[in-house]
């Protein structure tokens, strides 16, 4: 008897679209599909040459040309380093975050560590990657291809693992209860419940994702390290290139390209994604105004998911048997034994001692080098920084919080402000940064207080997706017990919609927060041709020494910043997670 997912999920009454329609409908939208994927391959056929390419005699190129005609070209390539970075990411993600959320023992190293991934800026990534790549990869482009598309990964992957490992520790403990009960593998459990559970909010981040990836898209693109400039063809490394000709018209050209992808990868990709994820909201009413999609509509009439179903079948009954031995989901409480309790203990004693034992190299490797003074230096700068990340953390919840759960509750609003904030976050702010330098210069705005604006630019909107796909999960029936109360807005917000999001707003507060970090590295330098406007603080530090090879710099950068996070991290996130698991999951 093949087992059915134990979840609740939502009871939307769907017509039969593919017995209703003619079948010249389902002709069409056969050949609709058929085309649309010839062109995809059609593309990635187009583009992979490109990617294998050897090295010229003159070296890797460090420039690009900016030829308008190129455009459709470099954007086809940059669009598909994204979309494999994703697919890398998501698979981090599942494995990362089960690891975390189910190993007691591994949780309590991954999750501080993840909160130093996130803080180390791309740049320090690549200044230690760069070298390996190459080598892996001699005499071929791909070996910066790969580099580039691991600092795209690197930008994606951390939010989406924290937002996997937070739905992980929110399962509802009836559900939890359920695949217990039903005595589920642990492979049937990850598909039937853990991925499910996670879908919605895992969704949205991974748009975030695709624009943080964006946001960093020059950075990897066009890879400056130990004085050297590694550029590959994309629409990131072209905007470089235009700025530094000072061509505000290429530039254009290169955002109005921008738009014209965001806006595609919407309607072919996230619109018909967030509809088909509303089968998995934790609600037993059907809601009055369902997510559509054309996409998805055609990909139903289509047939196709049956073809897929009926191909997939039979690997899943494979994988069932062969997972079998991994184990099943077993009781839910289980009293720790002595012999359980001593092998913590040694856990956490070697863990302890590999963190001593890494602490006192790097303090004498420090010592050795440029001296104990200039992580006293990095510190102040580092100080500085944080002042500009509170900030920004405080006024985009403020904003966004409230934005967030009216566009996640209102079927009717998010439909037409999904797609708007999805183009206003997957497009790359700092393609604009050229514009900006401008005005802050014709203004004579200080770039230390003018690099928050910048910095919010390409993080506040983990805060916002985090909070829609917070408020989209809100189950419908309390929404209308709710009304059925006659509750005052104020009593709703106070009792209802900001308890249901607070979690998803802590899972945005912390990935914004590394984010900003992160985005330090590109918001505290900022050029337009020869102007350049430097803002006192850690991003710039690490910049600077980046571009000039200093690597024992670049690596106190890496550690103070990393140590900013992650006492944050343990002082303030850790105790707003433990109060949203303990007071306001959907149990």
């Amino acid at each position: 008897m093949r087992l059915q997912a134990p979840i609740i999920r939502h009871t939307i009454t769907l017509n039969d679209d593919r017995k209703q329609a003619s079948p010249g409908t389902r002709i069409l939208t056969s050949f609709a599909v058929a085309l649309g994927a010839m062109a995809l391959f059609g593309a990635i056929a187009y583009i992979l040459p490109g990617f294998s390419a050897p090295i010229g005699p003159s070296g890797i190129p460090s420039h690009v040309s900016t030829d308008p005609s190129n455009l459709p070209y470099y954007a086809l390539r940059s669009v598909f380093r994204m979309f494999i970075a994703l697919v890398f990411s998501l698979i981090f993600a599942f494995v990362y975050g089960l690891a975390a959320a189910r190993s007691k023992r591994l949780g309590t190293v991954l999750i501080p560590l993840l909160d130093i991934l996130q803080s180390v800026p791309i740049l320090g990534f690549l200044s230690a990657t760069i070298s390996i790549w190459l080598v892996i990869f001699p005499g071929s482009i791909l070996g910066v291809e790969a580099a580039s598309i691991f600092a795209i990964f690197t930008s994606q992957a951390w939010n989406m693992a924290f937002s996997f490992y937070n739905s992980l520790t929110t399962e509802p403990s009836d559900l939890d209860e359920a695949v217990r009960i039903l005595r589920l593998t642990r492979w049937q459990r990850f598909w039937k419940l853990d991925v499910p559970n996670s879908m919605i909010p895992l969704l949205w981040n991974c748009m975030m994702s695709v624009g943080g990836g964006w946001f960093f898209l020059t950075a990897s693109e066009m890879i400056s390290v130990n004085n050297r400039t590694l550029t590959l063809p994309g629409i990131g490394s072209y905007v470089e290139e235009a700025a530094g000709e000072q061509n505000l018209g290429r530039v254009g050209l290169a955002i109005l390209t921008m738009i014209i992808v965001v806006v595609l990868i919407d309607f072919v990709l996230w619109k018909p994604l967030t509809a088909w994820a509303e089968k998995f909201r934790l609600t037993q009413n059907q809601s009055s105004e369902p997510r559509r999609s054309l996409v998805l509509t055609v990909l139903r009439l289509s047939g196709i998911n049956d073809q897929l179903a009926r191909l997939g079948r039979p690997i899943s009954y494979a994988l069932d048997r062969i997972t079998r031995p991994l184990g099943r989901t077993g009781a839910r409480w289980k009293v720790q034994s002595r012999k359980s309790r001593a092998g913590d203990l040694i856990w956490y004693i070697l863990v302890g001692l590999a963190c001593l034992w890494g602490i006192w190299e790097l303090f004498d490797l420090i010592k050795t080098t440029v001296g104990y003074g200039e992580v006293g230096h990095a510190l102040l700068l580092g100080c500085l920084t944080f002042i500009r990340v509170v900030v920004l953390m405080v006024i985009c919840s403020l904003i966004w919080v409230p934005i967030g759960a009216i566009i996640g509750m209102n079927p009717k609003i998010s439909r037409i402000l999904q797609p708007v904030v999805q183009i206003l976050a997957s497009f790359p702010a700092n393609f604009i940064f050229p514009f900006i330098t401008l005005i802050f210069v014709a203004w004579k705005i200080d770039i230390n207080w003018g690099s928050i604006f910048l910095m919010a630019l390409g993080t506040q909107w983990y805060i916002l997706f985090n909070v829609i796909a917070g408020a989209s999960a809100i189950p419908d029936d309390l929404l209308e017990m709710s009304r059925s109360l006659k509750q005052t807005t104020w009593q709703r917000w106070k009792t209802l919609i900001l308890p249901a999001v607070f979690s998803s707003w802590c899972t945005g507060g912390i990935t914004a927060a590394g984010g900003a970090w992160n985005a330090s590295i590109v918001s505290e330098v900022v050029t337009y041709g020869k102007t350049e406007l430097t803002a006192k603080g850690l991003g710039a530090y690490i910049a600077q020494f980046t571009a000039t090879g200093d690597m024992t710099r670049v690596m106190v950068g890496v550690v103070v910043m990393s140590v900013f996070v992650v006492a944050v991290d343990r002082l303030f996130w850790t105790p707003m997670q433990s109060l949203a698991r303990r007071r306001y999951a959907l149990n």
